[in-house]
C-alpha cells in the first residue's frame, strides 16, 4: 500500500487530538505517581511495623501485577462494586497507582542517602518531623532523584496506549479508530510511531541532560 499524503494531513487532527489526551494523562499519572511514591516511601519507613509491613505488601502487590490488568479492575470491576469513574480519570489513577510503587523506591533510594548526621542535627535542633522532612531530607534527596524520576516518566509515556482497552480516547485509540474506519493502517499507525519516537528522543536528551547534573538514583 502507498502513503497517501492528502489522507495522512486529513486525519492529523484526530491523532493530535489523541495526543493531547495522551500528554494529559501522562502529566497527571506522573503526579499522581510522584506524590503517592512518597507517601508509600514515608510509610514504609514507619516505626509501626503493621503499618510498615501493610505498606510493603501493598507495594510488592501492585508492582507484581500488570497495569493493564490494574487498569480493568479500576474501569470494569469498580462499578460492580459501586464506584464508577470516567475512563481518563480511571486512566491517570492506574497509572498513578502503579508508578507509584517504582518512584517509591526512588524516594527510598534518595532518603537513604541523606546522611544519618542530618536526622541527627534535625533532632539536636528540636525540629518536629514534618519539619525534618521539609526542610532538612526532601531538599536533599530529590534532586539525585531527578533523573530516575524522569525515567519513569519516559516510561509511563510509552505506556499510555495501553488506555485504550479502557476506552480513553488517547493517540493509540485514535489512530485504531482511523485505521478500521478507513482500512488504511499505514499512514495512522507510521504517524503515531513517529510522535511517540519524536517525544521519546527529546525526552532522552533531557534525561541524559538531567543525569550529568544531578547524578542517578537507582531502584
Amino acid at each position: 500500500m502507498e502513503w497517501d499524503w492528502d489522507f495522512a494531513w486529513s486525519i492529523l487532527p484526530q491523532l493530535l487530538a489523541g495526543f493531547r489526551v495522551t500528554l494529559i494523562a501522562t502529566a497527571l499519572g506522573a503526579v499522581v505517581a510522584a506524590v503517592l511514591g512518597l507517601v508509600f516511601a514515608i510509610l514504609r519507613r514507619s516505626r509501626n511495623r503493621a503499618v510498615a509491613r501493610t505498606t510493603g505488601f501493598v507495594v510488592e502487590f501492585i508492582r507484581g501485577t500488570p497495569l493493564l490488568v490494574q487498569l480493568y479492575f479500576i474501569f470494569y470491576v469498580l462499578p460492580d462494586l459501586g464506584i464508577r469513574l470516567p475512563t481518563l480519570t480511571a486512566g491517570v489513577i492506574g497509572m498513578g497507582l502503579h508508578y507509584a510503587t517504582y518512584t517509591a523506591e526512588v524516594y527510598r533510594g534518595g532518603i537513604e542517602a541523606v546522611a544519618k548526621g542530618q536526622w541527627e542535627a534535625a533532632k539536636a535542633t528540636n525540629l518536629t518531623a514534618r519539619q525534618t522532612w521539609i526542610h532538612v531530607i526532601l531538599p536533599q534527596a530529590v534532586p539525585p532523584m531527578i533523573p530516575a524520576m524522569a525515567n519513569y516518566l519516559l516510561a509511563m509515556f510509552k505506556e499510555t496506549p495501553l488506555l485504550s482497552a479502557i476506552t480513553v480516547l488517547e493517540l493509540m485509540n485514535q489512530a485504531r479508530s482511523v485505521a478500521n474506519s478507513s482500512y488504511r493502517y499505514v499512514e495512522p499507525m507510521t504517524m503515531v510511531g513517529v510522535m511517540f519516537l519524536i517525544v521519546s528522543v527529546i525526552s532522552v536528551i533531557g534525561l541524559r541532560w538531567l543525569e550529568r547534573h544531578y547524578g542517578r538514583v537507582g531502584k
